[in-house]
């Protein structure tokens, strides 16, 4: 979530034949048989993981069983079985704060015997985005999929219509959605039944008033951050834009996940969509004759005054595949990490929008579902002077719902500022 932070939740049944992987120990992917399970978080991009086991189960006498669970489901799911018998061998995950306990409970396989061997594993891929997953200095994670910026996406025909151009400033936004509502549209789409797109508009305003370091300083365990002036002046708008009716009356009954957000964007009921950059191959996939005319996409709006870099961005560094210390098949294991950094899955990902964090990426940026698309993110990104990761994925996993409530009661006007306060005061930074 926060995923995710994460794409529509196009697996629709949760997988329950999850089993321990089986057959001969610590063989090579060439020798011996068995199986190793990999669970991945259930969306659109499972089209390319699906490929990739084929891809591995051809010539590899263990095999690689893809389970995939629905993202609304993958935390908990994950949290259930990480330290059971029905764990996978290697699963899907956000890096920082997400895997954290996983590794000090000793429940993780250290990847540096395997970066010994192959030192492509680490060093085929960006270096601050390798780092994401180093807990305590040791490579906890593989980058899978792609980096994933959040980006204001919205629907030209509705702008157009309305006599708009998509928003550079705060001020312009605010302006764009009493134009918006005026004439009887949503201006802004937000799942919050789903609660972790809310989040997304923290992450911005924080930055964008703040600038990333009062983020740093609590993640860290400051917890007066969230009671500065800046803090304060960041909730401050982001009320202003709650109570303004920007997003509608319904959006804590509507879902990112089931694909109801993404929807009202792409029918032209809403305006906008803060979203990760995995929104083209969401609407690529639902909707692909919008994805393809009418989809837009712009950066964040900058905010006067404030304090962060209008570059900045906020988002995922990147996916990751981690493996469970337990495993049977641990060489199996690193034949199949070494993938993720193959021309076919670079060339796979960016045929659904994703944009692979490899070296090699840059040369097959004309090769993607929509280069324009493609090289924009990459450009983004390389630009940024900070890629702030996702709150729920910098914090442990077990801050996840009381800040996700707090967010939600936030924004549904049940907390006021200092309520809000208190709350992310209250969260676990270890």
């Amino acid at each position: 979530m926060g995923t995710r932070f994460a794409a529509t939740a196009a697996a629709t049944a949760l997988v329950l034949g999850m089993t321990a992987a089986c057959g001969s120990g610590g063989t090579s992917s060439g020798k011996g048989s068995g199986t190793i399970h990999v669970m991945v978080y259930g969306d659109a991009a499972n089209k390319v993981e699906k490929q990739i086991v084929d891809t591995f189960n051809k010539t590899s006498k263990v095999k690689v069983v893809l389970d995939t669970v629905p993202g609304a489901d993958y935390q908990q799911k994950l949290q259930t079985l990480i330290n059971t018998r029905q764990a996978p061998d290697i699963f899907f995950h956000w890096g920082g704060g997400s895997i954290q306990p996983f590794a000090k409970a000793g429940l993780l396989l250290p990847l540096d015997d395997f970066i010994a061997k192959d030192p492509g594993l680490k060093d085929n891929f960006l270096p601050a985005v390798f780092n994401s997953s180093v807990v305590d200095g040791k490579p906890y994670g593989v980058p899978m999929r792609g980096t994933q910026p959040v980006l204001l996406f919205h629907n030209k025909k509705v702008l157009a219509d309305a006599g708009l151009t998509p928003p550079r400033t705060w001020e312009e936004l605010l302006a764009a959605t009493k134009t918006l509502k005026a004439k009887g549209i949503t201006p802004i789409a937000l799942g919050g039944a789903d609660q972790w797109p809310t989040l997304m508009w923290f992450e911005y305003l924080y930055d964008r008033i703040a600038g990333p370091g009062l983020f740093q300083r609590a993640v860290s365990g400051d917890k007066e951050a969230w009671a500065s002036e800046d803090s304060r002046k960041a909730l401050a708008a982001l009320k202003e834009l709650a109570d303004s009716g920007a997003f509608g009356g319904h959006f804590d009954s509507v879902k990112f996940t089931d694909g109801g957000s993404p929807a009202l964007v792409a029918k032209g009921k809403a305006a906008f969509e803060l979203m990760g950059s995995w929104y083209y191959s969401t609407q690529q996939d639902a909707n692909p004759d919008f994805a393809k005319s009418n989809l837009g996409y712009t950066p964040f709006p900058t905010v006067s005054g404030g304090k962060g870099d209008p570059a900045d961005v906020v988002g995922n560094t990147n996916n990751f595949y981690s493996v469970l210390k337990k495993t049977k098949h641990p060489e199996a294991a690193a034949e199949f990490l070494k993938l993720m950094y193959s021309e076919e899955f670079v060339k796979a990902q960016l045929a659904i929008g994703n944009l692979p964090t490899t070296v090699n990426t840059v040369n097959h940026l004309g090769s993607s579902a929509n280069p324009e698309y493609s090289t924009y993110q990459y450009k983004l990104v390389k630009a940024a002077p900070s890629f702030q990761l996702s709150w729920d994925q910098a914090y442990p996993q077990s801050a996840s719902t009381r800040m996700h409530t707090a967010i939600q009661q936030f924004f549904d006007g049940k907390l006021d500022a200092d309520g809000f306060v208190k709350a992310m005061q209250a969260l676990p930074t270890a």
